[in-house]
């Protein structure tokens, strides 16, 4: 009973990370998380990136491992650092899951704008594997070789011929006047902003994380 009675003691913690974060979520679905988060841990108060391994939502999602490498990466915790973490508690868990929830419906303007930014960002981080504030044409060709490549129809030549010729657009655009021999060193992140201007981020961010089968748990009583 100690992990229901720390979710109890901390739950204005919780409550306090998504007012921060302007993303719509409720205190039942803050608890479906907290129960998700103790299976996965085994009951303890952190998770590995084994413990997310093992979730069979993620197996054929193309992008699996950037995912998972998404919740222990420090640029992912609003905190300004970098670097990797071996272990992430629930704080940490709440705060990465907060990408992929849709903004308050009572957030302003002025609110909306840096949701969408933190977004952006977040998905950046992901492409931007060596936290050098830049996609290079090998991170990016990694990506698109790994959504091309695992479905099988695609041979790995063929997606890396996609996704170097989509640099090169993307080179094109960002930087009109490149000289044929001018090196792009690849897409920053004013350049990610450009390229998905537009482009409604809310509904195209989402992950299941719920496939389970747990108790009604509520403050002040545990009810099967």
């Amino acid at each position: 009973m100690y992990n229901y009675r720390y979710y109890c003691k901390n739950l204005h913690k919780y409550i306090h990370i998504v007012d921060v974060c302007f993303f719509t979520v409720s205190q039942e679905q803050i608890k479906n998380l907290y129960q998700r988060f103790q299976q996965l841990s085994g009951n303890h108060e952190k998770i590995s990136r084994d413990d997310l391994e093992r979730i069979p939502a993620l197996n054929n999602n193309p992008i699996r491992k950037q995912i998972i490498t998404a919740f222990f990466d420090k640029r992912n915790q609003h905190q300004n650092d970098v670097g990797s973490l071996d272990e992430i508690g629930f704080e940490q868990f709440l705060m990465v899951m907060s990408h992929f929830r849709p903004v308050n419906s009572t957030a302003t303007e002025e609110e909306k704008a840096i949701v969408r930014k933190q977004k952006l960002r977040f998905l950046f981080n992901m492409h931007d594997t060596d936290n050098d504030g830049i996609i290079t044409l090998d991170e990016y060709r990694t990506v698109v070789e790994e959504l091309l490549s695992q479905s099988g129809a695609i041979e790995t030549e063929v997606a890396r011929s996609i996704a170097d010729a989509a640099m090169l657009e993307v080179a094109s655009t960002n930087v009109p006047h490149m000289a044929p021999d001018d090196f792009y060193e690849g897409i920053t992140f004013e350049h990610f902003e450009q390229i998905l201007k537009g482009i409604e981020m809310e509904s195209r961010m989402s992950i299941r994380f719920l496939d389970m089968n747990t108790a009604t748990m509520r403050c002040g009583k545990l009810s099967s």
